[in-house]
């Protein structure tokens, strides 16, 4: 596999930033053919560009990213065999600027499938004028009969009732099942638990939890369900893509490593949400220094910030962890060095 058009891109991103002929499309344009003999054999480039452009026009802020990640996060949903895009697999989204992969919740059951030990995996939601039965012990059994209109098909969303809760199953080659079952509660509090979800109330965006939780509820327990599945490299690394988004951290999607399938997201295991954990099961934190960061540590960390970008990326993933006086303390610090950088 020749790496040199991949490094070409890096190369020519970083000596010429600003030009406006380095903007993604036009650098998928100019290099798709070095970039198709980069590719595994697998990949249809030709497919490949019409997607990435598709999914990049969809969002206008990607192109406020750099586009060496937005090439990276298309290579990467490549080589994991997902598309980017309308189908809903994977989606590419700007975080600052960098472009993110985040995989749907198809994405995920394509990929449980694709381990060649899962022969189905399904999600649906439950209504309240639905009939569900769960019984757990020794034998488990999980029932759902939507309710019904006229001719036996399932009611219109509005005559079942609001979502209060999820369901997931995975059938195994064997023909043996599990399946995983959440409240809405449950959902909710993983959502709350969310820093992107936190960073958008915060700043007063609407988040996708806010125009499709339904989705994002099948996702929630769908990505519960994959713990406790045989999981392939592709699929490990989605989810370990999918919990970097969910605590507000960088990817840091590389290109080069994409391309050969070498990039290992890195996961900070205490800030994953543990959503396989009840609320009393988890232990107490009763001090700043159990949930966090110290004041003094939280300022010194904005203070290393070389630019606003950076600045705002620090301090999203800091002001969670504070209240009260120490967050007002926090947000002056922010200011003054927010001032400092601007000069």
């Amino acid at each position: 596999m020749s790496l040199q058009a991949l490094k070409n891109i890096n190369r020519n991103q970083a000596s010429q930033p600003d030009k406006g002929s380095n903007d993604f499309p036009s650098l998928l344009q100019r290099f798709k053919g070095e970039i198709g003999r980069a590719l595994p054999k697998h990949i249809n480039p030709e497919r490949m560009v019409r997607i990435a452009l598709t999914a990049f026009r969809m969002n206008p802020k990607l192109s406020e990213c750099d586009p060496r990640s937005v090439f990276a996060a298309v290579i990467q949903s490549s080589q994991l065999g997902l598309e980017v895009g309308l189908i809903g697999e994977a989606h590419l989204v700007p975080f600052k600027t960098e472009c993110q992969l985040i995989p749907g919740y198809t994405g995920l059951m394509k990929l449980a499938r694709q381990s060649g030990l899962v022969q189905d995996i399904y999600a649906h939601e439950v209504r309240l004028n639905d009939t569900f039965n769960l019984v757990l012990g020794l034998e488990r059994s999980l029932e759902h009969q939507p309710m019904t209109a006229p001719g036996g098909f399932p009611a219109a969303d509005e005559e079942r009732g609001e979502t209060i809760g999820f369901y997931a199953v995975a059938v195994f080659k064997d023909g043996s099942r599990t399946f995983v079952a959440m409240s809405r509660a449950e959902v909710e509090r993983i959502r709350d638990g969310s820093r992107g979800y936190q960073a958008s109330k915060r700043f007063k965006k609407e988040s996708v939890w806010d125009s499709d939780f339904n989705a994002m509820g099948l996702k929630t327990v769908i990505r519960r369900l994959c713990k406790y599945l045989p999981k392939s490299p592709e699929l490990a690394t989605a989810l370990a893509l999918d919990a970097l988004s969910e605590q507000g951290a960088g990817q840091h999607l590389d290109l080069v490593e994409a391309a050969t399938g070498d990039f290992t997201p890195v996961v900070d295991e205490a800030d994953v949400i543990d959503d396989t954990r009840s609320e009393n099961d988890k232990p107490a934190q009763s001090s700043q220094s159990n949930k966090g960061p110290t004041l003094k540590a939280a300022i010194g960390a904005m203070e290393q910030a070389k630019s606003v970008a950076a600045l705002d990326e620090v301090y999203i993933r800091l002001e969670a962890d504070f209240e009260g006086d120490d967050l007002e303390t926090l947000i002056g610090e922010y200011r003054r060095i927010k001032d400092t950088i601007n000069g």
